[in-house]
């Protein structure tokens, strides 16, 4: 007997600055998946407005009523598996996470709880610190507050970073060194969200960590050492060939190497994170700083998670494969 082939949606796109990413890694991982053993859809996410994409460019209504999608033919198209690639809200924030859980759909990441709670890098931060995870001093700015400098700056020093604390990419980012430059950075970062965390700047080596444990193994793959070619790593430097030098595996003692790996393992527990996630971090001396979790790394061609598995030996097919395959258990 012939088994039908599982059918898997890549959704991508999303509703924040960071869709043109999705879009970039949702393509490569849809050449990545073509040859394997399921039959791979993609699906452009836009509110409430879905579209299955052919390789033709034809595109087709989502059903939202049942996730599903009917063809030409009068055929219909149920997915046995969601694989998320939407960078940003609602991918990353446990919107699309609650959504798929209605429709009992598994998919490749943490669930609605975890992934609201690291979707905001405040709370995230907060929570780590109950389990002595070092991290940056931070203050949470609220859009209907008054920007207190003074106050901010005593507890956050300078230089500090403005971010906005519900985001990724490094969009709205900026580098503060004087207190002038405060307010501006603030109102940047609130063009992205309504909550702004202002972080103290850590001087050190910026390293990351991807992560991913199934039911069968854990893959702790190689720490990276990111060198932007800017004063920081933005969003130009992440994703513009050549602003950044990313060195698998990190130029750091192998010492350090095994406890950031093992700080990351231990984030990744603490959190009760699922899939394949990236830690990021800062290091100065023998001292490793968490900065964020990002619960949906790119995997476009010039994303960093990509190197890191190539980098231990495997393929992004053997990886995407083992997601897919462990959530299709769950």
């Amino acid at each position: 007997m012939i088994q039908e082939k599982k059918n898997i949606a890549i959704l991508f796109g999303g509703d924040s600055s960071e869709d043109i990413i999705s879009e970039k890694s949702a393509e490569q991982v849809f050449q990545i998946l073509k040859s394997s053993s399921y039959q791979i859809y993609r699906i452009r996410v836009k509110k409430n407005h879905w579209s299955l994409i052919t390789e033709e460019g034809n595109a087709f209504p989502v059903d939202l009523n049942d996730f599903s999608v009917s063809l030409h033919d009068n055929s219909k198209i149920f997915f046995d598996f969601a694989f998320i690639i939407i960078h940003g809200t609602p991918g990353e924030d446990g919107k699309l996470q609650a959504l798929l859980d209605l429709y009992n759909v598994p998919y490749n990441t943490p669930g609605v709880l975890v992934s609201s709670l690291t979707f905001n890098k405040y709370a995230c931060k907060t929570y780590l610190r109950n389990f002595n995870i070092l991290t940056p001093e931070a203050v949470l700015y609220a859009a209907s507050s008054d920007i207190e400098e003074e106050l901010i700056l005593k507890k956050t020093g300078l230089p500090c970073f403005v971010k906005p604390n519900n985001g990724g990419s490094s969009f709205g980012t900026t580098k503060v060194t004087r207190q002038e430059e405060l307010k501006p950075a603030i109102e940047e970062a609130l063009k992205e969200d309504k909550e702004a965390i202002i972080e103290s700047f850590v001087k050190g080596t910026e390293l990351s960590c991807g992560i991913l444990k199934t039911h069968s193994r854990d893959y702790i793959l190689p720490v990276t050492e990111i060198v932007p070619k800017k004063e920081f790593f933005d969003f130009e430097a992440k994703y513009t060939e050549g602003m950044a030098e990313e060195i698998v595996p990190a130029r750091v003692e192998k010492e350090i190497q095994e406890k950031c790996q093992s700080i990351s393992s231990d984030i990744y527990d603490h959190l009760g994170c699922k899939g394949l996630v990236r830690m990021d971090f800062i290091l100065r001396g023998n001292q490793i700083y968490f900065l964020e979790v990002n619960t949906v790394p790119g995997m476009s061609k010039e994303s960093i998670v990509p190197k890191m598995i190539r980098a231990d030996g495997y393929t992004e097919k053997e990886i995407l494969e083992a997601i897919i395959e462990n959530g299709l258990r769950t």
